[in-house]
């Protein structure tokens, strides 16, 4: 059994979870910047390592659109002030000008930060 606390944690971390794939798919870069931590870092399918700033300036630029991400299933550990979270997606997005759909997994850091629980990094590979 959990603790209102830990409900509390898990409830908000698969919120902020929920945002980034909203604001991703509202090519909103500003929302989904404050959903992450400064130094976050996404690895992206290809293996490539790209720091919050340089992924948020090529969503801005049209370089990453994406049309839709519907969430098949999603599984939560929360430990303390970190938590690693792992999304099923379905992602319908085009890559510097490329679209198609991917099924993607995002295995996700989380830290609690400042009472706010924010991704800190996130590797996506397909499933």
């Amino acid at each position: 059994m959990t603790s209102d606390a830990e409900e509390q944690d898990r409830a908000e971390i698969l919120d902020n979870y929920r945002a980034q794939l909203r604001a991703m798919v509202d090519g909103d870069a500003d929302v989904l910047g404050e959903l992450l931590t400064e130094d976050f870092t996404l690895t992206h399918m290809t293996g490539y390592l790209q720091a919050k700033q340089e992924w948020l300036a090529q969503m801005r630029a049209g370089q990453f659109v994406y049309h839709d991400a519907q969430e098949r299933n999603v599984s939560l550990h929360v430990d303390g002030d970190t938590a690693r979270l792992v999304g099923r997606i379905v992602t319908d997005a085009a890559v510097y000008g490329s679209r198609a759909s991917w099924p993607l997994q995002l295995t996700m850091d989380f830290i609690r930060k400042s009472g706010r629980w924010l991704a800190a990094r996130s590797e996506a590979t397909t499933w």
